[in-house]
């Protein structure tokens, strides 16, 4: 039996993770959040218990009323939640009405303290006298700290109890409201995901624990009223930015083909570009064109304008475009011009040789044999290029701040950051990485060559 070489799957198993982790991973849980509602509606309990039977389910934002109230034990996890109503009881000793010494517990609507210790901890208090004419005038001492325990002994008005223990318990609500059907629906819920109007009778539902399936994220982000003016800055950054890098970036990779005397500076000088990141050439444009700038200072020193003319506000958004499409034009042409210097010299110069041979002239040669030859290295460059403009980001923020010209990836960032808003963040992530897996398969398409066609 002819053993297995394993070495080859051991040596792509950290590329595999690594894309696991850095690529799948990610992808999955920003399609996830772009699609899955975490608060999509609030499941009611039957009774005042999270373990109870469900009761139904009622939208988040439903109008609610209150029908009753009970307090349960309050967990660690959610002290900290907002709208959190929590009630105290205490464990006390005391006389009963029939002089019977009595434990249990009361309510702290029932039982004002009195006395406390140094740390503030209860130590005795007295019941509170009830008022109207029909209420009952004892107080109930119940067996746990609930209101539907049972009750173990009844007190007066004004009688003395010693604080042996104090439960924070959290308020728990049942509710009544009309689900997306028109049914009316009772149940139990935490305070915690409702918010109670004024009135303590009614209120909405503020929060929600059940998730579901939607496309809600989407409609906002269409929705939204910058989508629009980014997906139309975007794709005419795009139809500028693209055919005039390739254009450039294939003067640039011929010069440095064509062997001319101090080749090696000119390569130099095209690739200074790679090292400077995207905010500081947005930056360093900023300074080009903004009032007191290079621009305004050379136009005035060459006499041309007598004073400083503004470009980059919103009284001159074409300006903001052209030095977008100037910035990306000398940031991102040196990658293109990168990728074909490596096509050009998989040309074969026997083959360049044989066209001159038979009387073709440099435009023949680079349109009939060049171009073609170079389809392969297009392809590469085409999807990369497009992919960095859907993405253009930083040299936006420097040239306009994100509010007068505003980009896809900017207003990914805005949902996110500003506006807390991850789900709709994503809806927008997922849009650009649309295009771009559109625009890569678009490419692959029509820039193929003879053996693709074939």
């Amino acid at each position: 039996m002819k053993k297995r070489n394993w070495t080859p799957y051991w040596l792509i198993l950290p590329t595999l993770i690594y894309l696991a982790l850095f690529f799948a991973y990610p992808m999955v849980r920003g399609l996830i959040l772009s699609v899955w509602d975490d608060e999509a509606s609030l499941r009611l309990q039957s009774t005042a218990s999270i373990t109870s039977d469900a009761a139904g389910d009622l939208p988040q934002g439903t109008q609610i009323r209150l029908l009753d109230r009970q307090g349960n034990l309050l967990s660690d996890e959610v002290a900290d939640a907002a709208n959190l109503l929590t009630e105290q009881w205490f464990l006390a000793t005391g006389v009963d009405v029939e002089g019977n010494n009595i434990e249990g517990w009361v309510s702290e609507n029932r039982l004002r303290i009195r006395e406390e210790a140094e740390d503030g901890t209860p130590i005795m208090g007295t019941i509170r006298r009830k008022l109207g004419s029909t209420a009952d005038p004892l107080t109930d001492i119940h067996e746990s700290a609930s209101s539907v325990s049972p009750v173990i002994a009844k007190v007066e008005a004004r009688t003395e109890l010693f604080v042996q223990e104090v439960a924070t318990l959290e308020v728990w609500f049942q509710i009544e409201g009309e689900n997306e059907t028109g049914e009316t629906l009772t149940g139990w819920v935490p305070s915690r995901f409702i918010q109670v109007y004024g009135d303590e009778e009614s209120g909405r539902i503020d929060r929600a624990n059940q998730g579901a399936f939607t496309l809600e994220f989407f409609e906002k982000m269409v929705n939204d009223r910058f989508f629009w003016p980014a997906v139309r800055t975007t794709l005419l950054l795009m139809l500028f930015i693209i055919p005039a890098q390739f254009v450039l970036a294939t003067v640039m990779a011929l010069v440095i083909q064509a062997r001319l005397r101090f080749n090696s500076i000119f390569l130099y000088i095209f690739s200074i570009p790679l090292g400077v990141s995207d905010l500081a050439v947005g930056i360093l444009f900023f300074s080009i064109f903004t009032q007191n700038g290079l621009l305004n200072s050379v136009l005035q020193g060459l006499g041309l304008i007598t004073q400083a003319q503004p470009y980059l506000t919103a009284d001159t958004r074409h300006w903001i475009l052209i030095a977008i499409w100037l910035a990306e034009l000398w940031r991102a042409t040196s990658i293109v011009m990168v990728i074909v210097v490596s096509g050009l010299q998989a040309i074969s110069d026997e083959v360049l040789e044989a066209a001159e041979l038979f009387g073709a002239s440099f435009w023949q040669r680079l349109w009939h044999v060049i171009l073609p030859l170079l389809k392969p290295s297009l392809q590469v460059a085409l999807i990369l290029r497009t992919i960095l403009a859907v993405q253009v980001f930083a040299v936006v923020i420097a040239l306009s701040g994100g509010d007068i010209v505003t980009v896809l990836a900017n207003e990914t960032f805005r949902q996110y950051f500003e506006f807390r808003n991850g789900n709709v963040a994503s809806a927008y992530a997922v849009f650009i990485l649309a295009l771009s897996m559109l625009s890569a398969v678009f490419y692959l398409r029509a820039v193929r060559t003879q053996q693709e066609l074939s």
